[in-house]
């Protein structure tokens, strides 16, 4: 297959009706809950830290900890969560997840010492992973294929709005410190994500998948508002009629499947070595570092990176389906290139002044060409390339991948720091940048506009990697 173009299978794409109804946003909107926990509890570690650190004294190592032990949770979370969300179902795992968000922040907002909080961040990263394996195959199964790409892209956008979220909050927390606050109001997102998944309807292509077509026809078409469903409801049943195995671990490394696992997994890793989650997790001590000294001076700086985060999103979702996938992808990582090499100059310059602004302007350049490429992109395609019976699976091994991936990066960031440098440590990820760059040229397809069951074929007889 060549990836610059679309390739037709023996499957023509079905005519499926393209009315965009009330219900199915309404059903998006309520599972990308999940991504704006995901957010939140990632982006307000940021701010909360630098009250944490001096209230309990930590030392590098500890704060490494205390913002990395969340990756933990989140790997173990999005590597059995796939399997869960296949065996039990998506809106299932969604409530559960719901429930273990309500409970981490309540944790981290009472502990009483840094080994309980340490606990409570670690119960949130169990929720951010199965909220990372799960929302974006729930999203992509209940929406038509013209509009999957910006829909399953709420999950992104949800993500932005979280972390900005999370940045004010700490912000209007910052002349107190009260970073128990900061913590503990992701309590909220968490109970109207639990509450609201209860009224919404389990994914028709897993009710199918289980035996449930009856009801499985029913919700599919109440969520395209149309009884005209047959060449959609055909599909489905063909591709599951030639798939009747449920599927294992080791499917993932049979030849039809691997050319997708090795893309899904490729993005999972450039999606965190290129440095993002450095920026979410430690903006304010990079701002600092740039110059800006004051606390509450560092946040708002860092609420304004957020800012820029949420907008470029919003005008990924709106071009991902115009457009494509692989244009924004290599536009948006040609940015991040460029971007991360300026802050590494910025860093060798005195800082203060008119740099330190330098600095936090080209910080909003990295995020904007992040938020047009490997943010949204990277949860779009893997829900999108993996066949039904593995989806769960294969969707959760690469989120668990990310994870994995993110806890190696931030652990290691201020170490890097310490031992390189700013400037030094930004080359790096410039470096790694132009290498995903080139994974993402010669191995990502355009999905723009197919069918998932189309897209599945199409792998099924590409030549294996």
């Amino acid at each position: 297959m060549n990836p610059n173009t679309p390739q037709r299978t023996a499957v023509s794409p079905p005519a499926v009706h393209a009315e965009q109804t009330g219900f199915v946003f309404a059903a998006a909107a309520f599972a990308a809950l999940g991504g704006l926990l995901f957010g939140y509890d990632t982006g307000v570690i940021s701010g909360a830290l630098i009250f944490i650190r001096t209230q309990f004294g930590l030392s590098t190592f500890q704060q490494e900890l205390l913002v990395s032990i969340v990756l933990v949770g989140a790997a173990v979370g999005a590597l059995s969560g796939g399997r869960l969300a296949d065996v039990f179902g998506r809106r299932f795992m969604l409530v559960v997840t719901a429930v273990i968000f309500v409970t981490g922040a309540l944790v981290c907002a009472s502990a009483p010492s840094l080994n309980i909080l340490v606990i409570g961040r670690l119960i949130v990263g169990l929720g951010i992973g199965f909220a990372t394996s799960t929302v974006p195959i729930y999203i992509s199964e209940v929406s038509p294929p013209q509009t999957r790409g910006w829909q399953v892209s709420l999950f992104q956008l949800a993500i932005t709005i979280g972390i900005l979220a999370a940045y004010l909050v700490d912000y209007t927390f910052s002349s107190s410190g009260s970073w128990r606050w900061m913590l503990g109001l992701a309590f909220v997102p968490g109970a109207i994500l639990g509450l609201g998944m209860i009224r919404m309807p389990e994914s028709p292509r897993w009710l199918a998948e289980h035996g449930h077509s009856n009801l499985a026809r029913q919700i599919l078409a109440r969520i395209r508002g149309t009884e005209d469903i047959e060449a959609e409801w055909l599909e489905i049943q063909k591709t599951l009629t030639e798939t009747q195995e449920r599927g294992r671990f080791s499917d993932l490394l049979s030849p039809s499947l691997r050319t997708a696992l090795l893309i899904g997994i490729g993005l999972a890793i450039f999606q965190q070595v290129t440095g993002i989650n450095t920026v979410i997790y430690y903006a304010p001590l990079i701002v600092q570092s740039a110059g800006i000294s004051t606390a509450s001076g560092a946040i708002l700086a860092t609420a304004g990176i957020g800012l820029v985060n949420v907008i470029m999103t919003i005008v990924a979702m709106w071009l991902i389906d115009r457009v494509g996938r692989r244009p924004l992808l290599l536009i948006g990582i040609g940015g991040m290139i460029l971007s991360l090499g300026v802050l590494g100059f910025v860093f060798r310059m005195p800082t203060g002044g008119a740099l330190a602004w330098l600095a936090v302007v080209t910080l909003m350049v990295y995020v904007a060409s992040f938020a047009i490429s490997l943010g949204p992109i990277f949860w779009l395609i893997i829900s999108e390339i993996y066949p039904l019976r593995v989806r769960g699976i294969a969707e959760g091994t690469a989120a668990g991948v990310n994870w994995a991936s993110n806890f190696v990066v931030s652990f290691t960031f201020l170490t890097l720091i310490e031992v390189l440098g700013p400037s030094m440590t930004f080359w790096v990820y410039a470096l790694l940048a132009v290498a995903s760059w080139l994974f993402a040229y010669y191995l990502v397809p355009e999905t723009k506009g197919r069918t998932l069951e189309e897209i599945e074929h199409s792998f099924r007889h590409r030549p294996a990697a």
